[in-house]
């Protein structure tokens, strides 16, 4: 056993505990799958060890549950940033429209392949991915997770925003903005109502809604076809009374709930907020159509996830979470934000 491996092993075990520290704290996005493993830690495949000594380019691929989302452009930034500062071969890969099954299918010709020396993933569905994850932690593969959590997982660390408090603070902020004594409907929107990270940030949502005298409703799905999405809305809308705020969960309800709120004269009435900051999130913050938004920072989830597992890898330095926050953006911090996409 080389002295790198050794100390891996030692390091992941030191991050299990770590991890279980966080997690009594209430740091809940933060989660390490090495606990589950009878063997007693991670060991790193012979191959991969043998690139690292041999001081071959580190191959390590980011797999996001839908590239073609926009959301996808500034991780693929932080990402190759990352990949030229650290000396990393990295790549962006997954499936055009989120499809769990395809994704899964590309991991797992991977792993079999031995054509990778470090995953990140991020995916649609957790259940779907569980499997595939121990696969790879199994074969000798460091994994993490990123953007989206896989909680009870054998994933050795997440970077990311933590899901549910960005939902809180999401309903906390929209409650200082409609005032104490608002009352009425907010209409909750989510491009896929049946994924984790949406359930997890409505659940937090919820949460920061409690107590107030305003009723949720939704989330309702959209998906994420622009039109698709805005008449979805539009429908939606059409069969409520009472509304004063919309809330989106996603980068494109946002953008698609937005664009109802101008197009059917209600900016200034109903008040928008949603996540991300997409051109067109940023355009509605400009027009007055949506007061805030949250922004979970990609590029740098791109740029951790990769640093996380070439240091791990070349320095033996041991994987944990990194929480890359939740920034609130509204018209008067606009011109200091990065624009997602």
């Amino acid at each position: 056993m080389s002295f790198r491996t050794l100390t891996r092993r030692v390091l992941t075990a030191a991050a299990v505990a770590t991890t279980v520290a966080l997690t009594a704290a209430g740091c809940g996005a933060i989660t390490n799958g090495n606990a589950a493993d009878a063997s007693g830690g991670f060991h790193l495949a012979e191959y991969i060890q043998k690139r690292v000594d041999g001081g071959e380019k580190l191959r390590i691929k980011l797999s996001y549950h839908d590239p073609s989302l926009a959301f996808a452009t500034p991780i693929r930034e932080g990402m190759e940033k990352a990949g030229t500062e650290l000396g990393a071969d990295v790549q962006l890969i997954g499936p055009t429209g989120g499809d769990a099954a395809k994704q899964v299918a590309e991991l797992q010709t991977l792993i079999q392949q031995q054509a990778v020396d470090g995953l990140a993933v991020s995916s649609a569905s957790s259940d779907a991915l569980k499997p595939v994850i121990a696969q790879a932690y199994e074969a000798g593969i460091p994994i993490i997770s990123f953007n989206t959590d896989n909680p009870g997982s054998k994933q050795m660390g997440f970077v990311g925003q933590d899901l549910a408090a960005s939902g809180t603070s999401e309903a906390k902020q929209l409650r200082t903005a409609l005032g104490d004594t608002a009352s009425g409907k907010v209409v909750v929107f989510s491009l896929d109502t049946g994924a984790g990270w949406s359930n997890d940030r409505f659940g937090g949502f919820k949460k920061g809604m409690e107590g107030s005298g305003l009723e949720v409703v939704g989330p309702v799905n959209v998906g994420n076809e622009p039109n698709a999405a805005y008449n979805t809305v539009d429908s939606t809308m059409s069969g409520q009374s009472g509304v004063v705020a919309i809330a989106g969960l996603d980068c494109c309800s946002t953008t698609a709930a937005a664009k109802w709120v101008q197009q059917s004269g209600n900016a200034g009435t109903i008040t928008m907020v949603g996540f991300d900051l997409l051109p067109q999130t940023a355009e509605f913050i400009t027009q007055g159509v949506v007061t805030f938004t949250i922004s979970q920072n990609p590029s740098e989830q791109g740029y951790q996830a990769v640093k996380v597992l070439a240091d791990f890898l070349k320095k033996g330095t041991k994987i944990s979470g990194v929480d890359t926050g939740a920034q609130i953006i509204d018209a008067k911090n606009l011109s200091d934000a990065t624009v997602e996409g």
